[in-house]
Protein backbone atom coordinates (compact mmCIF):
# COMPACT_ATOMS: atom_id res chain seq x y z
CA UNK A 1 0.00 0.00 0.00
CA UNK A 2 1.34 3.51 -0.82
CA UNK A 3 2.66 5.41 2.17
CA UNK A 4 1.17 8.68 0.87
CA UNK A 5 -2.63 8.36 1.15
CA UNK A 6 -4.87 11.18 0.03
CA UNK A 7 -5.26 13.90 2.63
CA UNK A 8 -6.64 17.34 3.17
CA UNK A 9 -4.81 20.18 1.43
CA UNK A 10 -4.84 22.12 4.71
CA UNK A 11 -2.32 19.66 6.16
CA UNK A 12 1.21 20.92 5.62
CA UNK A 13 2.80 19.09 2.71
CA UNK A 14 5.99 18.61 4.66
CA UNK A 15 4.07 16.54 7.19
CA UNK A 16 2.76 14.34 4.39
CA UNK A 17 6.13 13.86 2.68
CA UNK A 18 8.37 13.75 5.73
CA UNK A 19 9.98 10.37 6.34
CA UNK A 20 9.84 8.93 9.85
CA UNK A 21 12.96 9.33 11.96
CA UNK A 22 14.85 6.26 13.07
CA UNK A 23 12.58 3.79 11.28
CA UNK A 24 13.46 1.25 8.62
CA UNK A 25 12.76 2.64 5.16
CA UNK A 26 11.46 0.39 2.38
CA UNK A 27 11.38 2.41 -0.83
CA UNK A 28 9.38 -0.30 -2.58
CA UNK A 29 6.47 0.66 -0.32
CA UNK A 30 6.26 4.20 -1.73
CA UNK A 31 4.40 4.87 -4.98
CA UNK A 32 6.57 6.97 -7.31
CA UNK A 33 3.45 8.09 -9.23
CA UNK A 34 1.55 9.23 -6.15
CA UNK A 35 0.47 12.87 -5.81
CA UNK A 36 -0.08 13.42 -2.06
CA UNK A 37 -1.65 16.76 -1.22
CA UNK A 38 -1.72 17.92 -4.84
CA UNK A 39 -4.46 19.84 -6.65
CA UNK A 40 -6.88 17.81 -8.76
CA UNK A 41 -4.96 16.93 -11.90
CA UNK A 42 -1.95 18.14 -13.86
CA UNK A 43 -3.39 21.41 -15.17
CA UNK A 44 -4.52 22.48 -11.72
CA UNK A 45 -1.10 21.51 -10.40
CA UNK A 46 0.69 23.59 -13.01
CA UNK A 47 -1.48 26.62 -12.25
CA UNK A 48 -0.94 26.24 -8.51
CA UNK A 49 2.82 25.88 -9.03
CA UNK A 50 2.85 29.19 -10.89
CA UNK A 51 0.92 30.94 -8.11
CA UNK A 52 3.08 29.39 -5.41
CA UNK A 53 6.19 30.32 -7.36
CA UNK A 54 5.24 33.99 -7.28
CA UNK A 55 4.71 33.82 -3.52
CA UNK A 56 8.00 32.00 -3.14
CA UNK A 57 9.83 34.68 -5.12
CA UNK A 58 8.45 37.41 -2.85
CA UNK A 59 9.58 35.54 0.25
CA UNK A 60 12.99 34.92 -1.28
CA UNK A 61 13.41 38.65 -1.85
CA UNK A 62 12.55 39.30 1.80
CA UNK A 63 15.06 36.69 2.95
CA UNK A 64 17.77 38.18 0.76
CA UNK A 65 16.95 41.71 1.93
CA UNK A 66 17.05 40.60 5.57
CA UNK A 67 20.48 39.09 4.94
CA UNK A 68 21.86 42.49 3.97
CA UNK A 69 20.93 43.79 7.43
CA UNK A 70 22.60 41.06 9.46
CA UNK A 71 19.96 38.30 9.48
CA UNK A 72 22.07 35.12 9.34
CA UNK A 73 19.27 32.82 8.27
CA UNK A 74 19.40 31.00 4.95
CA UNK A 75 17.92 27.90 3.34
CA UNK A 76 19.62 24.89 1.77
CA UNK A 77 17.70 22.63 -0.63
CA UNK A 78 19.38 19.25 -1.02
CA UNK A 79 18.28 17.22 -4.06
CA UNK A 80 19.10 13.53 -4.21
CA UNK A 81 17.74 10.79 -6.44
CA UNK A 82 18.58 8.25 -9.08
CA UNK A 83 19.61 9.39 -12.56
CA UNK A 84 16.71 11.05 -14.45
CA UNK A 85 14.75 11.62 -11.23
CA UNK A 86 14.70 15.33 -11.99
CA UNK A 87 17.37 17.10 -9.96
CA UNK A 88 18.32 19.33 -12.88
CA UNK A 89 14.68 19.77 -13.86
CA UNK A 90 13.87 20.95 -10.35
CA UNK A 91 16.62 23.55 -10.56
CA UNK A 92 15.30 24.72 -13.93
CA UNK A 93 11.57 24.81 -13.19
CA UNK A 94 11.45 25.57 -9.46
CA UNK A 95 14.57 27.59 -8.74
CA UNK A 96 14.19 29.27 -12.14
CA UNK A 97 11.27 31.20 -10.65
CA UNK A 98 13.61 32.95 -8.19
CA UNK A 99 16.05 35.85 -8.44
CA UNK A 100 19.37 34.16 -9.32
CA UNK A 101 21.29 36.82 -7.40
CA UNK A 102 19.92 35.39 -4.17
CA UNK A 103 20.59 31.75 -5.04
CA UNK A 104 23.76 29.67 -4.85
CA UNK A 105 23.55 26.52 -7.01
CA UNK A 106 26.11 23.73 -6.84
CA UNK A 107 26.06 20.51 -8.86
CA UNK A 108 28.43 18.03 -7.26
CA UNK A 109 30.39 15.83 -9.65
CA UNK A 110 33.14 13.32 -9.00
CA UNK A 111 35.64 14.93 -6.59
CA UNK A 112 38.66 16.65 -8.08
CA UNK A 113 42.24 15.87 -7.08
CA UNK A 114 42.24 18.84 -4.72
CA UNK A 115 38.94 17.76 -3.13
CA UNK A 116 40.24 14.22 -2.57
CA UNK A 117 43.07 15.65 -0.50
CA UNK A 118 40.53 16.85 2.09
CA UNK A 119 37.76 15.21 4.09
CA UNK A 120 34.55 14.53 2.19
CA UNK A 121 32.72 17.51 3.69
CA UNK A 122 35.38 20.05 2.71
CA UNK A 123 33.96 20.82 -0.71
CA UNK A 124 30.44 20.95 0.72
CA UNK A 125 31.36 23.61 3.28
CA UNK A 126 32.80 25.76 0.49
CA UNK A 127 29.48 25.68 -1.39
CA UNK A 128 27.13 26.59 1.46
CA UNK A 129 24.75 29.55 1.04
CA UNK A 130 25.63 32.87 2.61
CA UNK A 131 23.27 34.84 4.84
CA UNK A 132 19.98 35.57 3.06
CA UNK A 133 20.62 33.12 0.24
CA UNK A 134 18.87 29.98 -0.92
CA UNK A 135 21.41 27.28 -1.66
CA UNK A 136 20.66 24.37 -3.95
CA UNK A 137 22.70 21.18 -4.03
CA UNK A 138 22.24 19.00 -7.12
CA UNK A 139 23.63 15.88 -5.44
CA UNK A 140 25.49 16.53 -2.21
CA UNK A 141 27.53 15.11 0.66
CA UNK A 142 25.20 12.11 0.50
CA UNK A 143 27.06 10.85 -2.55
CA UNK A 144 29.76 9.79 -0.08
CA UNK A 145 27.42 7.23 1.48
CA UNK A 146 25.67 6.33 -1.79
CA UNK A 147 28.02 5.86 -4.73
CA UNK A 148 30.92 5.33 -2.29
CA UNK A 149 29.01 2.41 -0.82
CA UNK A 150 27.73 0.93 -4.09
CA UNK A 151 30.98 1.34 -6.00
CA UNK A 152 33.20 0.43 -3.02
CA UNK A 153 35.10 3.71 -3.26
CA UNK A 154 35.85 3.66 0.46
CA UNK A 155 36.22 1.01 3.13
CA UNK A 156 32.90 -0.15 4.66
CA UNK A 157 33.95 1.13 8.10
CA UNK A 158 34.76 4.55 6.63
CA UNK A 159 31.42 4.75 4.84
CA UNK A 160 29.68 3.67 8.04
CA UNK A 161 31.30 6.46 10.04
CA UNK A 162 30.10 9.09 7.60
CA UNK A 163 26.44 8.89 8.63
CA UNK A 164 27.30 10.25 12.06
CA UNK A 165 29.59 12.88 10.58
CA UNK A 166 26.79 14.01 8.27
CA UNK A 167 24.36 14.28 11.18
CA UNK A 168 26.85 16.33 13.18
CA UNK A 169 27.51 18.54 10.18
CA UNK A 170 23.82 19.15 9.53
CA UNK A 171 23.20 19.87 13.21
CA UNK A 172 25.92 22.53 13.11
CA UNK A 173 24.28 24.08 10.04
CA UNK A 174 20.88 24.19 11.73
CA UNK A 175 22.40 25.81 14.81
CA UNK A 176 24.02 28.42 12.56
CA UNK A 177 20.72 29.47 10.99
CA UNK A 178 20.49 27.14 7.99
CA UNK A 179 17.09 25.62 7.25
CA UNK A 180 17.71 22.28 5.54
CA UNK A 181 15.16 20.96 3.06
CA UNK A 182 16.38 17.53 1.97
CA UNK A 183 14.37 15.99 -0.86
CA UNK A 184 14.71 12.47 -2.17
CA UNK A 185 13.22 12.37 -5.66
CA UNK A 186 11.64 8.92 -5.80
CA UNK A 187 11.46 7.54 -9.35
CA UNK A 188 10.45 4.06 -10.46
CA UNK A 189 12.78 1.89 -12.56
CA UNK A 190 10.15 1.79 -15.32
CA UNK A 191 10.00 5.58 -15.54
CA UNK A 192 13.78 5.85 -15.46
CA UNK A 193 14.01 3.46 -18.41
CA UNK A 194 11.50 5.55 -20.39
CA UNK A 195 13.44 8.74 -19.70
CA UNK A 196 16.76 7.19 -20.67
CA UNK A 197 15.26 5.90 -23.92
CA UNK A 198 13.93 9.40 -24.64
CA UNK A 199 17.44 10.74 -24.25
CA UNK A 200 18.60 8.28 -26.90
CA UNK A 201 15.70 9.09 -29.22
CA UNK A 202 16.04 12.89 -29.11
CA UNK A 203 19.16 14.59 -30.55
CA UNK A 204 18.70 17.53 -28.16
CA UNK A 205 18.95 15.09 -25.22
CA UNK A 206 21.98 13.08 -26.36
CA UNK A 207 24.31 15.28 -24.31
CA UNK A 208 22.52 14.13 -21.16
CA UNK A 209 23.23 10.46 -21.85
CA UNK A 210 26.34 8.39 -21.28
CA UNK A 211 26.77 4.63 -21.71
CA UNK A 212 27.67 4.57 -18.01
CA UNK A 213 23.98 5.27 -17.33
CA UNK A 214 23.19 1.71 -18.42
CA UNK A 215 25.80 0.29 -16.07
CA UNK A 216 24.53 2.42 -13.19
CA UNK A 217 20.96 1.31 -13.86
CA UNK A 218 22.07 -2.33 -13.51
CA UNK A 219 23.02 -1.47 -9.91
CA UNK A 220 19.49 -0.31 -9.05
CA UNK A 221 18.96 -2.71 -6.12
CA UNK A 222 22.27 -1.72 -4.53
CA UNK A 223 21.47 1.99 -4.89
CA UNK A 224 18.01 1.50 -3.39
CA UNK A 225 19.58 -0.19 -0.37
CA UNK A 226 22.14 2.61 -0.05
CA UNK A 227 19.41 5.24 -0.20
CA UNK A 228 17.29 3.40 2.36
CA UNK A 229 20.21 3.40 4.81
CA UNK A 230 20.96 7.09 4.23
CA UNK A 231 17.31 8.08 4.61
CA UNK A 232 16.99 6.02 7.78
CA UNK A 233 20.21 7.08 9.47
CA UNK A 234 20.21 10.75 8.51
CA UNK A 235 16.59 11.74 9.14
CA UNK A 236 16.69 14.01 12.18
CA UNK A 237 14.43 16.65 13.75
CA UNK A 238 16.76 19.43 12.56
CA UNK A 239 17.32 17.96 9.07
CA UNK A 240 14.42 15.70 8.04
CA UNK A 241 14.12 13.90 4.72
CA UNK A 242 11.16 14.46 2.41
CA UNK A 243 10.28 11.74 -0.09
CA UNK A 244 8.92 13.37 -3.25
CA UNK A 245 7.28 11.01 -5.78
CA UNK A 246 8.98 11.97 -9.04
CA UNK A 247 7.46 9.91 -11.85
CA UNK A 248 5.15 12.84 -12.61
CA UNK A 249 7.31 15.87 -13.34
CA UNK A 250 4.51 18.35 -12.72
CA UNK A 251 3.94 16.92 -9.25
CA UNK A 252 7.66 16.93 -8.42
CA UNK A 253 7.88 20.63 -9.29
CA UNK A 254 4.67 21.46 -7.43
CA UNK A 255 5.73 19.58 -4.32
CA UNK A 256 9.18 21.13 -4.03
CA UNK A 257 7.79 24.60 -4.69
CA UNK A 258 5.29 24.03 -1.88
CA UNK A 259 7.91 22.64 0.49
CA UNK A 260 10.11 25.69 -0.02
CA UNK A 261 7.12 27.98 0.38
CA UNK A 262 6.10 26.35 3.67
CA UNK A 263 9.60 26.64 5.10
CA UNK A 264 10.06 30.27 4.06
CA UNK A 265 6.65 31.19 5.43
CA UNK A 266 7.71 29.73 8.75
CA UNK A 267 10.94 31.74 8.67
CA UNK A 268 8.86 34.84 7.88
CA UNK A 269 11.80 37.05 6.81
CA UNK A 270 11.16 40.79 6.98
CA UNK A 271 12.46 43.71 5.00
CA UNK A 272 14.98 45.58 7.17
CA UNK A 273 14.16 49.00 8.56
CA UNK A 274 16.05 51.80 6.80
CA UNK A 275 19.15 53.04 8.57
CA UNK A 276 18.63 56.60 7.38
CA UNK A 277 16.11 59.43 7.58
CA UNK A 278 13.52 58.83 4.84
CA UNK A 279 12.04 62.31 4.99
CA UNK A 280 15.45 63.98 4.89
CA UNK A 281 16.53 61.92 1.87
CA UNK A 282 13.29 62.67 0.05
CA UNK A 283 13.74 66.39 0.71
CA UNK A 284 17.29 66.33 -0.60
CA UNK A 285 16.23 64.55 -3.78
CA UNK A 286 13.37 67.01 -4.39
CA UNK A 287 15.82 69.92 -4.07
CA UNK A 288 17.99 68.59 -6.86
CA UNK A 289 17.28 69.68 -10.44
Amino acid sequence: MPKHPGSQRREALREQLRLPEGERIDLAGYDARATPGAPDGKQAGLADTARSGRRLARLQERLWAAGTAGDRRRLLLVLQGMDTSGKGGTVKHVIGQLNPSGCRIKAFKAPTEEERRHDFLWRVRRALPEAGEIGIFDRSHYEDVLIARVRHLARPAEVGSRYGLINDFERSLAEDGVTLVKCFLHISPEEQKRRLLRRLDRPDKHWKFTPDDIEERALWPAYQEAYELALERCATPYAPWYLVPADRKWYRNWAITRLLLEHLRELDPRYPEPGFDLAECRERLLEQP
